[in-house]
C-alpha cells in the first residue's frame, strides 16, 4: 500500500457556476490514485505541551495522521522537558472564547475535544461555547496530573469540571494507568476522528484501541538528554573546578539553562549543580590539605580564590572547620 499525503489546496475553480467550500479543498492524495474525500474538522480545546508528547501537539499529529482536519483553541501554554513543567502561563478567557468562536463560526466542527483546563473562567466559556454550538459530540480527557505526577489542576477546579462540564460530554475518557504518556491523550484525539466519520461509539472505540494497541507497540516514553548531560557535566566540573565554581559558567559550557541543569541533577542525585560543584570543589580540597605542605593561602590562589580570608569562609561553611584545623586534625 502507498503512503498516504494530505494536502491543503487554496482555488477558485473558474468555469463552474459555484466554488467549493473551504472544506472540501482537502483531499486525500495517495501514490497509487488521488482520492477525493473532505477531511471532517475536529476542534480539541487544551494545553500546548512544548515536548509535543501530549497536549495540542500531539492531538494535532493524531487526529491528521487518522484523516481529520485539527483546529485548536489553547487554553495554557507550559514550559517544560522530559523532566517536567518549570512554568505555566494559563491563556486569558477571552482569547480562549475567542479561538472557540473563530474555529465554530467558520467550520461548525461536529466534534470537540477537551483536555487541560486550569482557570474556571475559561470553564465558564467553554461551557458557554457548548451550549450555544450545540457540537454533536464533545469527549472530555480531563487533564489531572503530568507525566511526572505534577498536579495540573486543584481539586476545586477538578470538581467545578464534573459539575458544569461533564453533563454536556457525549463521551469522558477513563485514564489507564499502563498507557505511557500521551497514549490516552491520542485515545481521546483517535475517538474524535472515528466519531467525526461517523462510526458508532462502538465502532468508534474498537478502531482507537486498535490504533493505540500500534502504538504502545511503536512508542516509548520520550527521553531527553538528562544523564548523558550529567555526565557531561561531572566531566566538565573535574577539568574546570580550579577556575570555575559559578552554575552559569558550566550551563554555558554544556549549551543549557541554569534552570535545566538544576532540573537534570535534581532528577538524578537529589542535590543542586552548586552542591556537585562545592562537593567535588572540597573533595579536591582535602587531598591538597592532607597530601601537601602548600600553605593554605597557596592552595588558595590554586583553586582559584581570589584571597585566603575568602577561601576559609568557604572551607568553613563546608566542613565546619577552618583549613588549618582541618589540616591539624587529618595530618
Amino acid at each position: 500500500m502507498g503512503k498516504t499525503f494530505c494536502l491543503s489546496v487554496s482555488f477558485e475553480l473558474y468555469k463552474m457556476k459555484y466554488r467549493l467550500s473551504i472544506l472540501e479543498h482537502h483531499f486525500v492524495v495517495s501514490e497509487k490514485g488521488t482520492t477525493f474525500a473532505a477531511m471532517k474538522p475536529i476542534l480539541t480545546i487544551t494545553g500546548s505541551d512544548s515536548t509535543a508528547g501530549s497536549g495540542v501537539q500531539a492531538d494535532i499529529k493524531t487526529i491528521s495522521e487518522l484523516g481529520g482536519y485539527a483546529m485548536s483553541a489553547i487554553t495554557s501554554i507550559t514550559v517544560q522537558t522530559t523532566l517536567g513543567i518549570q512554568q505555566f502561563y494559563d491563556v486569558p478567557a477571552n482569547i480562549v472564547e475567542g479561538q472557540i468562536d473563530a474555529v465554530m463560526n467558520d467550520f461548525e466542527p461536529d466534534v470537540v475535544k477537551i483536555g487541560l483546563i486550569r482557570r474556571e473562567d475559561t470553564l465558564e466559556v467553554i461551557v458557554k461555547a457548548l451550549q450555544k454550538y450545540r457540537p454533536r459530540h464533545v469527549i472530555l480527557d480531563t487533564v489531572v496530573l503530568s507525566s511526572r505526577g505534577d498536579t495540573l489542576i486543584s481539586r476545586e477546579m477538578l470538581e467545578a469540571i464534573s459539575r458544569q462540564l461533564l453533563p454536556l460530554c457525549t463521551l469522558v475518557i477513563k485514564k489507564d494507568d499502563d498507557f505511557m504518556h500521551g497514549l490516552a491523550n491520542r485515545y481521546a484525539s483517535a475517538m474524535a476522528v472515528f466519531l467525526s466519520q461517523g462510526l458508532s461509539p462502538d465502532e468508534a472505540e474498537a478502531r482507537a484501541k486498535a490504533y493505540i494497541n500500534t502504538q504502545v507497540v511503536r512508542a516509548s516514553d520520550l527521553q531527553g538528554r538528562s544523564s548523558e548531560l550529567y555526565n557531561e557535566l561531572l566531566d566538565a566540573i573535574v577539568e574546570h573546578h580550579r577556575e570555575a565554581s559559578d552554575v552559569r559558567y558550566y550551563a554555558d559550557l554544556l549549551n543549557v539553562s541554569s534552570r535545566y541543569l538544576a532540573q537534570v541533577t535534581r532528577r538524578i542525585s537529589g542535590k543542586s549543580p552548586k552542591a556537585i560543584i562545592d562537593d567535588y570543589l572540597i573533595h579536591e580540597i582535602e587531598l591538597q590539605l592532607k597530601s601537601t605542605d602548600n600553605t593554605v593561602q597557596e592552595i588558595a590562589y590554586r583553586f582559584g580564590f581570589s584571597s585566603q580570608a575568602h577561601f576559609t569562609k568557604f572551607f568553613k561553611k563546608q566542613k565546619g572547620v577552618s583549613p588549618t584545623e582541618f589540616r591539624k586534625n587529618n595530618g
